[in-house]
């Protein structure tokens, strides 16, 4: 067994290739061999969010704390809220975040095959966000 006590991690911010805007990342976690699970706890203040990307085995947003949004590509803005729970499928390539006025906190959860959890793609850009924020589909 292996208790990570709270805040014996420092937090960090999310790396500017991978995400727009203000992002904090808590309790990163992964499971050891042959355990695939990893994930962390992340903040996206208002108007922050990721970059397009995919999963090789999927991902799971437990969204605890504010305001956010989750698309997938050609498909609409999803707002999620408190107590939401998100499943997006291996492979789907999608961006989440918070609103363009409200921050989030979400636990991310994502298996790794071959060693990798997540492969990152383009930037959303500001005009993408924007634009999507009017055509939010409310949940």
């Amino acid at each position: 067994m292996d208790i990570r006590k709270c805040g014996s991690q420092p937090s960090a911010a999310g790396p500017a290739e991978y995400f727009t805007g203000t992002v904090r990342i808590d309790a990163p976690f992964a499971g050891e061999e042959p355990a695939r699970i990893s994930g962390a706890t992340v903040t996206f203040e208002p108007g922050a969010r990721t970059a397009w990307h995919t999963h090789p085995l999927g991902q799971t947003l437990i969204i605890t704390f504010g305001l956010g949004w989750v698309q997938l590509e050609g498909g609409p803005v999803e707002e999620i809220r408190p107590g939401d729970i998100v499943w997006i499928a291996p492979g789907e390539k999608h961006w989440h975040g918070a609103t363009s006025t409200t921050a989030m906190t979400h636990i991310a959860i994502a298996e790794k095959l071959d060693g990798s959890a997540v492969d990152w793609m383009e930037k959303v850009t500001d005009n993408q966000y924007l634009s999507k924020a009017g055509t939010q589909k409310s949940t």
